[in-house]
């Protein structure tokens, strides 16, 4: 029998597992690489779908979060993924900012059933993902800490919520996503492999925030491996990447826009291209038109450096 080293073995293993991306023994540099498929807010003052396809395009924007339009207007909706694909710009996100666990009932009820609002219309316009976190037990902030983040109820009640909502609108096109959070579940690679084995729908995708899991130093100073690790860990599953960056501040650390921090963004960019779908990366939480220009400048940059295009 012809040994095989354990370098080849994973190598074929990750291969058999249908995933070309980055791990610790094979970096991203060596695999085939996608066009960069960067998007982010615009501040171009119009609901004409096509003036926004074209602004997008003038950023050198390539996805896009999905623009204002409710899930009965259809005919908007035509002309929004009419006018983006005439750009070539996909349709990356609808959010869906609300607390499913809500400790008031009625409010639960009724952020789910926004939520579920929110799914439909990304599976009507074209979006790949909703995404929303998984809320918090916090009684005075959605997104805020908790011990009980942390506990199986809080496991199995997120399951609950996810299936209830992949299961009332039984997307085709649109996956339903959780972003990874530093306090709560999921919190990195591992706890979001086991919502996906839990929740059990072909409709749960994978959302990666690298900067929102660095939450300690060992993730700080390693967070290329991490990165690395996550991209391995939850490859074909992901369907949206968010780009912002962490840095350190009075002994804790701060969200700040890429290339303010520490992040590893020519691994970060790498990782994206490198999966086997084709997956925005978009620009998020920065307040002026001049701070998102930094900040794409920044990413652009860094793709120049990791030798990726964009699309």
């Amino acid at each position: 029998m012809k040994h095989i080293s354990r370098r080849n073995f994973l190598q074929s293993s990750a291969i058999l597992a249908g995933s070309s991306i980055v791990n610790p023994h094979f970096p991203a540099s060596q695999t085939a690489q996608k066009p960069l498929r960067l998007g982010g807010p615009i501040f171009l003052k119009s609901q004409d779908p096509d003036e926004l396809a074209r602004e997008h395009r003038r950023l050198q924007y390539s996805s896009a979060y999905v623009p204002a339009v409710e899930l009965k207007d259809t005919t908007k909706i035509e002309a929004i993924q009419k006018a983006f694909a005439g750009q070539n710009v996909i349709l990356a996100e609808v959010g869906a900012w609300v607390n499913m666990l809500d400790q008031d009932a009625e409010k639960r009820r009724k952020n789910l059933e926004y939520v579920t609002e929110r799914l439909a219309l990304a599976e009507a316009v074209g979006a790949r993902t909703c995404v929303n976190i998984a809320g918090s037990y916090n009684p005075t902030r959605w997104d805020g800490p908790d011990a009980r983040d942390l506990t199986k109820d809080y496991f199995d009640a997120t399951v609950e919520n996810c299936r209830k909502v992949i299961d009332a609108v039984k997307p085709k096109r649109a996956k339903f996503a959780l972003e990874m959070m530093g306090w709560s579940l999921p919190d990195g690679p591992d706890s979001y492999l086991k919502f996906i084995k839990a929740i059990d729908r072909p409709a749960f995708g994978a959302h990666v925030d690298m900067a929102n899991i660095i939450n300690s130093p060992a993730r700080y100073y390693n967070n290329t491996a991490l990165m690395n690790e996550t991209f391995q860990k939850l490859g074909r599953w992901i369907v949206s990447v968010h780009a912002k960056d962490i840095a350190p501040k009075d002994g804790h650390f701060m969200e700040t826009m890429p290339g303010r921090g520490s992040l590893d963004y020519v691994t970060y960019i790498r990782n994206v291209t490198s999966l086997p779908q084709e997956v925005p990366l978009l620009l998020e939480h920065l307040r002026t038109a001049d701070e998102y220009d930094e900040a794409r400048q920044f990413v652009i940059s860094q793709a120049v450096k990791a030798q990726v295009e964009l699309a």
